[in-house]
């Protein structure tokens, strides 16, 4: 009997169906030759410190580091999760051959080793591995299995991530509560600390941080209007001085000082300079993976990463888009010829589609060629894609959805289509202007001011259409909200300028503030922690950077989660801020490892290393040891490392019963009750 084990039940059904095992049983279903089980996804885990050692369930400082020599595994405590687990067992032991039919990534093949490991199998073991569930896909994989063997360092890179969770998670969750926390006997509450966790909770303290200590300035622009367009008058910046023109104006420092200079514009008249056209290409946005839909469904919908995630894997088990949890946005060059079948299986649900099949149509008529969908290396790379390429329709119809997955399919499924429709052509116009008096036009260095303006046409809308035609039915208000966050030089077109027209003008004084950074949303914070805390907007660089990301696409959504849970972050309309507790809890972590983005990219960068096999596992796990040691060292020897508040000189240490400042023997009075 061949046994396969899914990780959902759902899953294992639709599994079940295909190969025809059609007979229900208590926890599995079986028939033609196979019996199909499942998981209830973490189904097993490491053990509890106390299973290791009973010393180690009281929580004393005294008790870590707490680093088993060899770590374990059990089954949850749950009741219906012991009796499945029964049934798993039983199933393996008369098993002649098991299919691994888990989740195709690191997490998926981590779940199904340990129910392997802990069930006893001894039977082969094979690899169902696929990027979505419909029927021709499962078949296939089915046809192309492989030995459970050739995903070993998958497996191991799990294996790490999990036990380095463990490892700082438990010992410094424990020592910086035991070091710091209040020993009131009615606050339970640690101070919880985690590898993934802390760094992302210290990008919104340090933010928080920024903007607190933001102090505004007040700064004024010169703007004009000629022939009804506003032109901006250019700033020279000191530190540019060489790279600009010498008559930019300097920045204005007084409101006087600005009103003198509109006064003298005011007497003269407004000259055209230079007016240069520049046609340019916009490609269709990138397909999805897991972070970019979260973020814009975020924006558009305020969905949290975690709603999400749960909509997204329920269109993966209805079958109608493929495999969720994936960090790329490209396809492989196999899943071209695919195209025309997905597409024509989603083409009731998407005039665009249809408008598309008649692009192609007239291009071969024009042409006299046989004409195909265009076939871009920025969609389809086999270079870019490991495991599973980008979120995709199935082909599948979309029926039977909640709102929430129609939403969410449409994002996806229009992404897809506009991918393949013709490139945006537009034409960005640039005018430079003068107002200076007859002398002074002409020379390179003479007196005056310079302005610019900008604008912008679309010229051929190509993949435009496909998001123009779905947005018709949109209410007002999101159609505002769409004009609000587009760049002022969108689909702006600027008069026919001609160079050396002059004419009058309308100079104004703008006041302005400075303004602080703007808090992380849940978008803005997906995109920090893909790219360890840096801000970036250009797609290849931020590709670039996922390798160093804190984190995994899969489990970003429950990290952030965590963080409301345990008060360390709250919500404001989209904004997020941290709690006095978190902002408390990152000025006492004085380990960098701990709460640098940059640094904890850099280790998550071992464990894709690991799964490479560009690493080996011991090598990494002797690292988490050294680093766990280093940690509980830290926070049993050294003082808060924060200076005084009072006389900022001294270091604020623990005392019985209250912080105080180290100089107290000098007079300090600074003195802080443990809270």
């Amino acid at each position: 009997m061949i046994v396969c084990i899914a990780e959902k039940p759902s899953v294992g059904r639709d599994i079940a169906r295909v190969l025809g095992a059609n007979q229900a049983h208590d926890g599995y279903m079986e028939g033609n030759g196979y019996q199909v089980t499942w998981t209830f996804g973490h189904l097993c885990g490491l053990l509890d410190p106390h299973d290791y050692n009973a010393q180690w369930k009281n929580w004393n400082m005294s008790s870590l580091p707490m680093i088993p020599n060899r770590f374990g595994i059990k089954v949850s405590d749950d009741k219906g999760v012991q009796k499945q687990f029964r049934i798993i067992q039983s199933l393996f032991s008369q098993a002649d051959e098991i299919i691994n039919c888990g989740d195709a990534g690191q997490e998926g093949e981590l779940i199904q080793r340990w129910v392997q490991q802990k069930a006893g199998a001894k039977c082969p073991v094979k690899r169902l591995w696929i990027s979505s569930l419909t029927e021709e896909a499962i078949r296939e994989g089915f046809r192309q299995l492989k030995d459970q063997s050739e995903y070993q360092r998958l497996y191991e890179a799990g294996l790490m991530r999990s036990i380095g969770d463990w490892l700082l998670g438990i010992n410094a969750t424990r020592a910086y509560t035991i070091r710091y926390k209040n020993n009131r006997t009615d606050d339970h509450t640690p101070l919880s600390v985690g590898r993934v966790q802390t760094p992302t909770l210290a990008l919104i303290v340090d933010r928080q941080r920024e903007i607190d200590r933001f102090v505004p300035r007040t700064y004024w622009e010169i703007k004009t209007d000629y022939r009804g367009t506003t032109f901006n008058a250019i700033v020279r910046k000191e530190d540019e001085e060489e790279q600009t023109n010498a008559r930019g104006l300097k920045p204005i420092m007084s409101a006087e000082e600005g009103e003198q200079i509109v006064a003298q514009l005011r007497q003269l008249p407004f000259m055209v300079t230079k007016v240069e056209k520049k046609k340019g290409t916009e490609y269709a946005p990138r397909l999805f993976d897991l972070t970019s839909l979260q973020v814009e469904c975020n924006k558009k919908y305020a969905f949290s990463p975690e709603k999400t995630l749960n909509v997204i894997q329920s269109l993966y088990e209805k079958h109608v888009t493929t495999y969720p949890r994936v960090d790329t946005t490209f396809l492989s060059d196999d899943i071209y010829p695919k195209v025309p079948t997905i597409l024509k299986g989603i083409e009731a649900h998407f005039p665009q589609i249809g408008l598309l099949r008649d692009m192609v149509r007239r291009e071969k008529q024009r042409t006299g060629k046989a004409q195909q969908l265009p076939k871009s290396k920025k969609v389809f790379d086999s270079s870019k894609v490991t495991d599973h390429h980008a979120i995709i329709p199935t082909g599948q119809p979309p029926v039977a959805l909640t709102p929430d997955e129609q939403k969410v399919f449409d994002m996806v499924a229009l992404r897809f289509i506009a991918a393949f429709y013709p490139e945006c052509k537009t034409s960005t116009t640039t005018v430079w202007g003068i107002v200076a008096d007859e002398a002074n036009r002409a020379k390179e260095d003479g007196n005056g001011v310079l302005f610019k303006t900008s604008g912008k046409q679309i010229l051929v809308p190509g993949w435009r259409e496909v998001f123009e035609m779905a947005s018709k039915g949109q209410t007002a208000k999101n159609k505002d909200e769409e004009d609000e966050e587009r760049p002022q030089d969108e689909e702006r077109t600027l008069p026919d300028f001609k160079a050396q027209e002059m004419g009058e003008h309308t100079p104004s004084l703008i006041e302005k503030q400075t303004t602080p950074p703007k808090p992380y949303t849940e978008a803005t914070l997906l995109r920090a922690m893909e790219t360890a805390g840096k801000t970036v907007e250009d797609e290849e660089l931020r590709d670039a950077l996922k390798e160093n990301g804190i984190g995994r696409p899969s489990t970003r959504a429950e990290i952030i989660k965590k963080l409301f849970q345990r008060n360390y972050i709250v919500k404001d309309g989209k904004s997020l801020h941290p709690t006095p507790l978190a902002v408390k809890l990152i000025r006492l972590i004085n380990t960098p490892l701990l709460k640098s983005a940059e640094l904890t990219g850099q280790w998550e960068k071992k464990l894709r290393m690991i799964e490479r096999g560009e690493m080996q596992a011991k090598d990494f796990l002797d690292e988490l040891k050294t680093l766990t040691e280093e940690v509980v060292y830290e926070v049993k020897t050294s003082k808060t490392g924060l200076v005084c508040p009072v006389c900022h000189q001294g270091i604020i240490i623990r005392g019985h019963s209250a912080y105080g400042c180290s100089r107290w023997r000098e007079g300090c009075t600074y003195r802080e009750p443990f809270n």
